[in-house]
């Protein structure tokens, strides 16, 4: 058996660096060819929902900036965490990527852990925020309440109601928050949906509704119901006479945000790549105004504030979360 000479090691070693330098070009060359082939945005609503919408809106417009068709898949159910399961489990190469929002990422976190089938920030990785809307406090064009004052100083005197579109929703747990800062008591009435909550509303069944803000402003504008106070730190431009819980001193720091994810291990390059064409495509003044027109607010936080903005928001939520509460969601 022949001894490794000094000369024969140094060899092995410059080939096994040069092997690893070719390793690394390929790797460079292709992400730098990145994307190859259209991208898949899974959305966890059905099309034509708010959701929906706004994933289509920046598929198109991302899909403008990068340069390659991004295409949106539907995979509605379970309040969006059957389409961030999807995401969690699929190939880490930046071609499946999920419009992540503070229902599947930030809420499900927070109130149900273990029966969820991810991990959360484990599962994912962060590309960027688009946007964050407010949450509302709504009452019926009929309604006696005029005021967001008004209505929670009278349950403080007698029982009122609120509905939301399901137990353990960012808004339900949102207007916990509220009745939480203004030490009152009001009866939780879920729905399936935001239609027939409104109907009910307005047929006198529910005394009031907390919901997200911006797809409802249409109705607040056509005078079908009446925008008491919303969710923030200032008054929103595209409904500046309606203040918000802070102005009215009750800390009520949740939003319903909107963002792109891509499974963990996706390389960082691919991340960045897409988190760069994001800011692009939010700079635009289509994709600019088509968010604001209804009082949500564009907002770009790359990667790793993603990351922490997805943290601070599951803190949030688990703050809120009181023994009754948990309770009820787990019913």
């Amino acid at each position: 058996m022949t001894r490794p000479t000094r000369r024969n090691f140094a060899l092995r070693l410059t080939t096994g660096a040069l092997a690893l330098v070719a390793g690394l070009g390929l790797s460079t060359a292709a992400h730098a060819d990145y994307p190859e082939q259209p991208i898949k945005l899974i959305v966890g609503f059905p099309p034509g929902g708010g959701g929906d919408l706004y994933g289509r809106m920046i598929a198109q417009a991302l899909g403008k900036t990068v340069g390659q068709t991004v295409v949106v898949e539907n995979k509605a159910g379970a309040g969006g965490n059957i389409a961030a399961d999807i995401v969690a489990k699929a190939k880490p190469d930046g071609y499946t990527l999920l419009l992540a929002m503070s229902g599947n990422l930030g809420v499900a976190p927070a109130t149900k852990p273990q029966s969820i089938p991810y991990k959360v920030p484990d599962d994912f990785a962060p590309i960027g925020l688009i946007l964050e809307a407010p949450h509302g406090l709504f009452v019926g064009h009929n309604s006696r309440f005029k005021s967001a004052t008004e209505l929670l100083g009278t349950a403080r005197q007698q029982k009122l109601s609120f509905a939301s579109t399901g137990t353990g929703a960012a808004a339900h747990i949102g207007m916990e928050m509220v009745k939480q800062a203004a030490s009152v008591e009001m009866l939780h009435v879920p729905y399936r949906g935001s239609g027939p909550a409104i109907t009910d509303m307005l047929g006198g069944q529910v005394d009031s509704f907390f919901a997200t803000a911006s797809p409802l402003v249409g109705q607040v504008r056509q005078g079908q119901l009446r925008l008491l106070a919303i969710t923030g730190d200032k008054r929103n431009p595209a409904i500046p006479d309606v203040p918000t819980f802070k102005e009215l001193g009750l800390n009520v720091p949740v939003t319903q945000w909107y963002g792109l994810v891509a499974p963990a291990g996706t390389p960082e390059p691919v991340l960045k790549h897409l988190s760069e064409h994001l800011g692009r495509a939010l700079a635009t003044p289509e994709v600019r105004d088509a968010i604001r027109k209804d009082a949500a607010t564009e907002r770009h936080l790359p990667l790793d504030g993603m990351r922490k903005h997805i943290l601070d928001d599951i803190a949030r939520y688990k703050a809120a979360m009181t023994p009754a509460l948990l309770k009820e969601i787990s019913q």
